[in-house]
Formats: structure tokens, C-alpha cells, sequence
């Protein structure tokens, strides 16, 4: 099957390369352009970018493509069988959509109609979901809102990160994408129940700011989903932290006010949280340094009792 594939994200590549692997043609690469990222600012490319230029496939990179109209044009050239979508971070136009023989097909990292949107990992493991899984559904005018082709459940696993979920997503969906595609002309179309529809909203920055009124479990929830970005943190000494691991802990706080400190040992920084609970930070990273255990980081901060993360 000839294919414009529309990707970014290396949760993307897996798609991309099961693609190749089962013998389908990737005639163009739609991606995210370069974009300066990183301390230094330094201009980088997307991971499909890469994978694309490693196996010398042609690559565009509109800066916005609703209102580009090359993109079409170079679709008119090729004239796939089928767009698919996996990741790609732009809203794709109703022309570039339905321009196939066989429109648009979309990978999605939740079982729609639940959590559409940018940031369904995220938002299933802050919500302390139990089960997630992958969705292949045919692209409409709508945000995620098509027709639904094929589901796959998947466990989230006791204390599983947001990435390392992504990474079991996305090696299951490419399987998942690949056996509809062998199937296209055969599978069933089953609408979307749009009044179960939640949202899973783009992350800010300030999402991951961590208000220990929270319960422990909570927050343990809100570490998970947050790293590598935007990363849950908070203040101490008004100096900004992330905090990149820890656990919740049974003991109780005994009525210690949120953020602060009961006591630290070899194992981490124990903090007060809502609820009477106990959060333990194992690891964090404080403001223009690198990350660290945080033991060794109470060795050289003063933290005495009554010490307070904000």
C-alpha cells in the first residue's frame, strides 16, 4: 500500500517502522519542523525526521499545514492510498484528509471516545486509571471524533511513568495499525458514543506545580504523568525543584502541614501531604543543576524542622 505517513514523536517511529517491516511504501513524511530545544537552544529535528532521513525518505515539514498549500500538491503527486496519523501535532486539513483512496487513518493512546486530545498517556496515569490501550480511527473534521476501526486494551502497571507507558502504547498500536491496514477494505466502521467523550487537554508548565494539600497518591500520580515534561515540582527556598521519583509511604503525618518536612534518611526527603499522608522524594533536580538523589541533596541544604516545600 503506497502511504503519507504524519509523524513526529518517537512514540511515531514504531509506527513508521512496523510500516516498512510489513512491506508498505512510504512515498512522503509529513513531520514538525526543526525547532530550537535545550539550554543552548540548539535547532533539532523530530525523531521520524530522523528515521525518515536514515532510510532516505522524503520529508515536509509545514510550519502550519491548515494553511499550507503545498502539502496538497505534494499529496496530488503521490496519490496514496492512505494518509496515517500517528502523533503528528497539527490539525490536518479536511482536503489533505480525504484525498486518499481510503481517507485518514489515526493511531490514538486511549480507548476513544475517552480522553481526546493532545495528552492521553498524561492524563490516564494522573487520573489513576487501571486500564488504557490504543485506537485506530478514521480522521474527521472533528478532534479525534471519527469512526472507530480498531481497540486494543492495555494494563497500567503499579507505579508505571507516563514515557514508559507511551513506549508499550505505541509498540502495540503499530501492530494494531498494521493488521487494519491489511484489513482496510473488509473492517467494520463503528461510530463514536460522543456523550462519553472526556478530554485530555495539552499540558502547560504549570500543570506540574505539586500542591502537597493533595494526598500522597496523588501527587505520586502527578510525578508519574508530568516527567520528562512539563515534570511536577516545587519550591524550596524559593528556588524551584522537580521531582523525578519517590513513593508513597504508609506511615501517617499526624496532622504536620502539606510540604513539610518530617524527616530525611538514606532513602530520600519524607514530606507532609493532605490527607494525613507521606510522600518520600527519592530523586529530584534542582534549579540550573542535575539530578541527584536526595539524600545528597539534604547534605548540602539546610533543612531543619519546619522546613517547607511551597
Amino acid at each position: 500500500m503506497k502511504i503519507v505517513f504524519f509523524g513526529s514523536p518517537n512514540s511515531a517511529v514504531y509506527s513508521l517502522k512496523k510500516i516498512l517491516e510489513e512491506g508498505h511504501r512510504v512515498e512522503l513524511i509529513i513531520t514538525q519542523p526543526d525547532k530550537p530545544a535545550g539550554r543552548g537552544k540548539k535547532w533539532t529535528t523530530s525523531p521520524v525526521k530522523r528515521f525518515a532521513q536514515a532510510f532516505n525518505i522524503p520529508v515536509y515539514q509545514p510550519a502550519r499545514i491548515r494553511k499550507d498549500p503545498i502539502a496538497l500538491e505534494k499529496l496530488k503527486g503521490i496519490d496514496p492510498d492512505i494518509n496515517m496519523v500517528v502523533a503528528y501535532g497539527q490539525i490536518i486539513p479536511t482536503p489533505l484528509i480525504y484525498y486518499p483512496k481510503y481517507n485518514s487513518i489515526n493511531l490514538h493512546f486511549s480507548l476513544l471516545p475517552k480522553y481526546r486530545g493532545a495528552s492521553p498517556v498524561h492524563w490516564s496515569i494522573l487520573n489513576g486509571d487501571k486500564i488504557t490501550g490504543v485506537t485506530i480511527f478514521e480522521l474527521n473534521e472533528k478532534m479525534d471524533s471519527g469512526d472507530l476501526l480498531a481497540q486494543k486494551e492495555l494494563g497500567i502497571l503499579p507505579g508505571e511513568y507516563a514515557h514508559e507507558l507511551e513506549v508499550r502504547l505505541a509498540a502495540i498500536g503499530a501492530e494494531l495499525l498494521c493488521k487494519t491496514i491489511d484489513q482496510i477494505d473488509s473492517i467494520p466502521h463503528t461510530k463514536q458514543d460522543h456523550s462519553q467523550a472526556t478530554f485530555a487537554p495539552l499540558l502547560k508548565k504549570e500543570d506540574g506545580r505539586i500542591d502537597w494539600t493533595k494526598s500522597a497518591i496523588e501527587i505520586d500520580r502527578r510525578i508519574r504523568a508530568f516527567i520528562p515534561w512539563p515534570s511536577a515540582y516545587s519550591f524550596l527556598d524559593q528556588k524551584r525543584i522537580k521531582i523525578i521519583r519517590g513513593k508513597v509511604q504508609d506511615s501517617k503525618s499526624n496532622g504536620l502541614s502539606p510540604g513539610e518536612i518530617l524527616g530525611v534518611n538514606k532513602t530520600g526527603i519524607q514530606v507532609s501531604c493532605g490527607h494525613n499522608s507521606i510522600y518520600m522524594i527519592e530523586e529530584l533536580q534542582p534549579e540550573g543543576k542535575k539530578a541527584m538523589n536526595a539524600y545528597a541533596f539534604s547534605l548540602g541544604t539546610q533543612i531543619i524542622p519546619g522546613t517547607k516545600f511551597l
